[in-house]
């Protein structure tokens, strides 16, 4: 569903700048075409750059080392740069390949699980798909619909996937999740005993552990849900207590000051986690950073 909506959203992109194109040809380009185009096509960027300016007030309290004027204007250009590869071009026209890759042969060879977040598909995993068939590494990804529906319904198809994953090779699966798949994964992980020992390890890449700022303007469940203090996050630490999961061993979190998505900063870290700190990066980004993808292999045991 939701590459449709965004196969939607890219074409009507497109035929805005064919709109525009047209109009400057029988008027000729002067400073009302000039603000359009600019507005077509940065106007992404200058919404996120709302969004860094957020981040600049709201992490000063914040214990992870505050960021540069200069790591800043990195991030938000990095990440400009980013979310048209991802939400224009990725998630709605290449998210169904490369397919999930459960080859016969696979026994004895850790596969991966990988898990994405708000308001995107397997598509956000395409470089790592390519990446990981090409050394022949089973895997999985999943599309978490409906897309703004409640976090704890994921559940089952993150099941699903681990039973595929066990079934094909015999071993625990690793888990890589991006932004709120992290909590995706942990509802699941918590919602009956022994599912911790089902996984090999777990990476999680901006994942709003302790909630967002950001969320408080959420309109939708999994958005609410996401809310710092809010009742559903406190839920899930009860159900991590209660099944003896609240250490989160075998968890590896990046995190980084420069999340224009989950901040505070530290919101993206666990205790008794292994948490990584990416200088610089920015949230849609830190799924293309080269830390994760070394950390995964390393827990496979492949080249990077």
């Amino acid at each position: 569903m939701l590459a449709r909506l965004q196969q939607l959203i890219s074409l009507a992109w497109l035929g805005a700048l064919l709109l525009w194109a047209g109009w400057t040809g029988a008027s000729g380009f002067g400073v009302a075409q000039a603000v359009v185009l600019v507005l077509l096509l940065a106007g992404h960027a200058l919404f996120l750059g709302y969004e860094f300016v957020l981040i600049h007030h709201v992490n000063r309290a914040d214990p992870a080392p505050r960021p540069g004027v200069g790591q800043l204007l990195r991030a938000w250009l990095a990440e400009s740069l980013a979310a048209p590869r991802v939400f224009l071009w990725r998630q709605p026209w290449r998210s169904a390949t490369p397919a999930d890759h459960l080859p016969a042969d696979a026994q004895g060879r850790t596969g991966v699980l990988l898990v994405h977040g708000f308001v995107c598909n397997r598509g956000l995993w395409r470089p790592w798909l390519l990446r990981l068939r090409r050394r022949g590494v089973p895997f999985v990804a999943v599309n978490l619909e409906p897309v703004f529906g409640s976090i704890d319904d994921t559940a089952p198809r993150i099941e699903a996937a681990v039973r595929q994953l066990h079934a094909a090779t015999g071993l625990p699966p690793v888990a890589v999740a991006h932004s709120m798949g992290g909590l995706a994964l942990r509802c699941w992980r918590a919602a009956a005993p022994g599912h911790a020992a089902r996984l090999a390890a777990a990476l999680t890449l901006g994942t709003p552990h302790h909630g967002t700022w950001l969320a408080r303007w959420a309109f939708s469940t999994n958005g609410r849900q996401m809310r710092r203090g809010g009742a559903w996050l406190a839920a899930l630490q009860a159900a991590e207590a209660r099944h003896g999961v609240a250490d989160h061993h075998g968890f590896t979190c990046f995190y980084s000051h420069c999340d224009n998505i989950v901040f505070p900063a530290s919101t993206a870290t666990l205790a008794g986690a292994r948490n990584v700190h990416l200088a610089g990066v920015p949230h849609v980004e830190m799924a293309e950073h080269p830390a994760p993808w070394a950390e995964l292999c390393r827990q496979l045991g492949v080249e990077p």
